[in-house]
């Protein structure tokens, strides 16, 4: 009898616990939840984001099972840079819908944003099994590997992105710079420049395949790359000073050129205080010039 009566109170206690989340469920009032998302929606697009947290915040009281409301909610935090609550919305959303990619790729980008760069590998990764077909993970991927500078994954994810179509010039100067770091010269030559074939004035892949160049004894073509950096970005003093490196280099006997070229170094930066050491030196070197050219005119 003993027996039976406690196999009486098991299955009480089943049924008792069956009924609670039967009961939580029926709590739920999925239909307020989504008046409250649709409120969030409405008052966020029109800017009041007060409003939208608070709408969310209702919608998820109604129906704690509301991923769209958590990850909505995380992106507003997203935005004020609010990360801590960002990751903690984004990561219930991943946890009540592990197969939710966005919900798995704003926890990536969030705990990139924390520099927390293993995670945010994972979660990209899930991400990427949950929507195998989508190019733009693995380019966020890619922002992972080259920021820990994992060269080899690197190439790895950009390589597929490529196959699925989503490369962009952004993808191939990552390509590039992992190939560069490789030691795979020619590789990241071509990359580098199918990166520029995509978008003419992207500074820094024109500015990597200077580098190149430079470092190959290819003046001309090290000056040719500088200057489209250059005309890319004309901020950037750096490509301004390997320009006239590879053009000094390449014709140092043509003074007037010359002088010119560090003249445009020096009006770049100048008032970059950073550049500092550089524009003095080079403002001697332009007198050093000066004084050669004067030399070959008594001559």
């Amino acid at each position: 009898m003993a027996k039976k009566k406690s196999i009486g109170t098991a299955f009480l206690l089943l049924f008792t616990v069956l009924m609670f989340l039967c009961a939580s469920v029926a709590m739920a009032d999925t239909e307020k939840a989504k008046e409250y998302f649709n409120t969030g929606v409405k008052v966020n697009q029109a800017g009041n984001t007060d409003s939208a947290i608070t709408a969310y915040q209702a919608a998820i009281s109604e129906d704690p099972e509301y991923t769209d409301a958590y990850i909505n909610l995380g992106a507003i935090y997203f935005g004020q840079k609010d990360y801590g609550n960002a990751e903690e919305m984004f990561g219930v959303a991943s946890q009540k819908a592990p197969n939710n990619a966005a919900a798995l790729a704003n926890l990536g980008r969030v705990k990139y944003k924390l520099k927390k760069y293993a995670e945010s590998e994972t979660a990209f990764q899930s991400a990427i099994n949950a929507d195998p077909t989508d190019a733009s993970l693995l380019m966020e991927l890619g922002k992972i590997y080259n920021r820990t500078k994992d060269w080899s994954k690197l190439i790895a994810a950009m390589t597929k992105c490529d196959s699925l179509g989503g490369a962009d010039h952004t993808s191939y100067y990552y390509l590039g710079k992992a190939y560069k770091q490789s030691k795979k010269t020619s590789d990241a030559i071509a990359a580098y420049k199918k990166s520029v074939g995509i978008k003419s004035d992207y500074y820094n892949s024109h500015n990597a395949l200077g580098q190149i160049y430079l470092s190959q004894e290819k003046y001309q073509k090290a000056a040719k790359s500088y200057k489209s950096a250059m005309n890319a970005n004309s901020k950037k003093y750096t490509a301004a000073y390997n320009y006239a490196i590879a053009v000094e280099t390449d014709d140092p006997e043509n003074y007037s050129r010359n002088i010119s070229v560090w003249q445009d170094f020096v009006k770049r930066a100048k008032g970059n205080p950073k550049a500092k050491i550089q524009v003095a030196e080079a403002q001697q070197h332009i007198k050093d010039l000066q004084e050669a050219v004067k030399e070959a005119d008594l001559q």
